[in-house]
């Protein structure tokens, strides 16, 4: 009988998290219709910003620039795009009237594999639906494609939490109710898939806050983390760093004199663990810009100077 009851308050607890989570959120997410010129779309969308803009994924906006976002409330806007990041999976939108105010924003660098989060968004065209679960596995890839420009999303969040067709661009949000995801992807039965919300992510949202496109720095290179060696791990300090698999023909990092196979150690001293690390430094302030590139190569240590050129999706 005791455990029965101590059962009882542990589902009590689970059960007031949520519903804490979905109070909160489902007034703050809107199901988002877009208007396009290839026919009508949906999906979901969180306020980001306290003057109307709203955040949601670029495969959601597609090629719309207009769109409707409808509140639980009641409140309907009419919303125009104002930046579109498709490398990232992000697009920014800004409505034409007051809407709800926008929830806190975390930081998924934090999560831990089995935290709770919960997903809110509108599948399937129902409005203000909630699915809780939990963290199922972090720094999963999400591979995307821009024109010519293919980039991988790195630290992907996969989470157990039921998503359906319409929770794109929804929120998938701590037990606090911190947004700490985007919703992105139904990766299969049981498994969905989050664009993070971290410190790369949020100067992509900044970028087209502000500027309505996001500028990256191009290299040519194509990576994957790869371990050291032992010895070379206690003299980097460093157990990961990123092997050449490809240098693009007549690029930036083919000029400088980058091989295949070349183990990139650091970009202007700063170690490189995760394709992440060496993404976060790509952005515009090191377009043209001198950047040192220090790699293993046959055992030996080579320092390269790249200039990056600015990446275009064509």
């Amino acid at each position: 009988m005791a455990d029965e009851i101590a059962g009882d308050d542990v589902l009590d607890a689970y059960s007031r998290v949520v519903s804490g989570v979905a109070e909160h959120l489902i007034p703050r997410v809107a199901s988002l219709r877009i208007n396009s010129r290839r026919g009508d779309s949906s999906g979901s969308a969180v306020v980001l910003t306290g003057d109307g803009h709203l955040l949601t994924n670029a495969h959601v906006v597609g090629e719309g620039e207009q769109a409707t976002a409808d509140f639980a409330d009641g409140t309907s806007a009419q919303a125009r795009v104002v930046g579109v990041d498709r490398l990232s999976d992000l697009a920014v939108l800004r409505s034409d009237r007051e809407i709800p105010d926008p929830p806190e924003f975390g930081d998924a660098d934090h999560l831990k594999v089995g935290n709770l989060v919960v997903a809110v968004g509108n599948p399937l065209g129902l409005a203000g639906s909630v699915t809780a679960g939990v963290v199922s596995a972090l720094g999963r890839s999400l591979p995307v494609r821009s024109g010519s420009a293919q980039r991988i999303i790195e630290d992907v969040i996969q989470t157990d939490a039921a998503l359906n067709p319409g929770n794109s661009g929804g929120a998938l949000a701590d037990g606090n109710g911190r947004v700490i995801g985007i919703n992105t992807a139904v990766a299969g039965i049981g498994l969905g898939l989050a664009v993070p919300v971290n410190p790369t992510t949020r100067r992509i949202i900044y970028s087209l806050l502000h500027d309505g496109r996001v500028r990256r720095a191009y290299l040519g290179l194509v990576t994957t983390p790869a371990p050291l060696r032992p010895a070379l791990a206690e003299r980097f300090d460093q157990r990961t760093a990123l092997r050449v698999v490809e240098v693009i023909t007549n690029s930036p990092a083919d000029l400088a004199g980058l091989r295949a196979g070349d183990l990139v150690l650091a970009v202007d001293g700063v170690p490189l663990r995760d394709a992440q690390s060496l993404q976060r430094l790509l952005f515009a302030d090191a377009i043209s810009r001198r950047t040192e590139i220090t790699a293993i190569r046959n055992n030996a240590l080579v320092d390269v100077i790249a200039h990056p050129t600015e990446l275009t999706d064509r």
